[in-house]
C-alpha cells in the first residue's frame, strides 16, 4: 500500500512538472503542448510506463531515492519569443512547480501540528501523505537540476556556456540516461544531492 501511495504521489508530481514546462512555453509563445493536448493533469496522456511506474517501483524496492519521469512535454525551441532565454525558464518551470508543491506540503504539515487536535487518526494519515509529497517534491527537482542532458539542469548549463562548448556538451545527450543510471546505481548522485535534500526537507517539515 505504501508503495502504491509513493508511486501515486510521484506520478502526480512528474505530471505537474511536465505541465509546468508546457505552460511556461505556451506563455512564451510556443503552443505545441497546448495543440497536442498536453496542458492537462489527465495522467493518461502523460504516463511513461517505464519512467512513471517501473523505475520508481524498482527504486522503492531497492530502498533507493525515488526518481522517475512522465512523457516529456513537447517544446518547439524556435517558437519561443526569445529562444535562448525562454528555454531556461521553460526548463526551470518544472522544478519550481515541484518546489512549490513541497512548500505547500510543508505548510500543511505545520498547520496540522499547530492546530490539529480532533480526529487524530485522520490527521496522522494526512500528515504522512503530506510528508511523502514534500520529500518527493524536494528530491525530484534536485535530481532534475543535475546538469546532465536531458535533465533540466543541462538546459540551464548550456545557457551559461559559450556556443561552441554548448554544442559539444549536448552531444552527450544520447548517453545521458546511461550516465544517470550509473550515478544512481553507484550512489554517487544521491551523495551529491543528499545534503541539500536533507536540509530542505528538515527546513520545510
Amino acid at each position: 500500500m505504501e508503495y502504491i501511495l509513493q508511486i501515486s504521489v510521484l506520478l502526480f508530481s512528474v505530471i505537474i512538472h511536465e505541465v509546468a514546462h508546457g505552460f511556461v512555453a505556451y506563455k512564451r509563445g510556443d503552443d505545441t503542448a497546448k495543440i497536442m493536448g498536453r496542458l492537462t493533469l489527465n495522467p493518461v496522456v502523460h504516463i511513461d510506463i517505464f519512467g512513471s511506474i517501473v523505475l520508481p517501483l524498482l527504486l522503492l524496492i531497492a530502498n533507493a531515492p525515488v526518481f522517475g519521469w512522465a512523457k516529456p512535454v513537447p517544446v518547439n525551441f524556435y517558437k519561443l519569443n526569445n529562444p535562448k532565454t525562454d528555454m531556461v525558464w521553460v526548463s526551470l518551470a518544472g522544478c519550481l512547480a515541484n518546489f512549490m508543491l513541497a512548500v505547500m506540503a510543508g505548510l500543511g504539515m505545520f498547520l496540522i501540528r499547530t492546530f490539529g487536535s480532533e480526529n487524530i487518526s485522520i490527521l496522522i494519515s494526512v500528515y504522512s501523505i503530506l510528508k511523502i509529497i514534500l520529500i518527493i517534491n524536494i528530491i525530484l527537482p534536485l535530481l532534475n537540476l543535475i546538469p546532465i542532458p536531458p535533465l533540466d539542469g543541462s538546459r540551464v548549463f548550456v545557457y551559461l556556456l559559450p556556443r561552441d562548448m554548448a554544442i559539444k556538451y549536448m552531444k552527450i545527450e544520447p548517453y545521458g540516461f546511461l550516465i544517470i543510471f550509473a550515478l544512481l546505481a553507484t550512489g554517487i548522485l544521491w551523495t551529491v544531492i543528499s545534503p541539500v535534500a536533507y536540509f530542505l526537507i528538515a527546513l520545510l517539515s
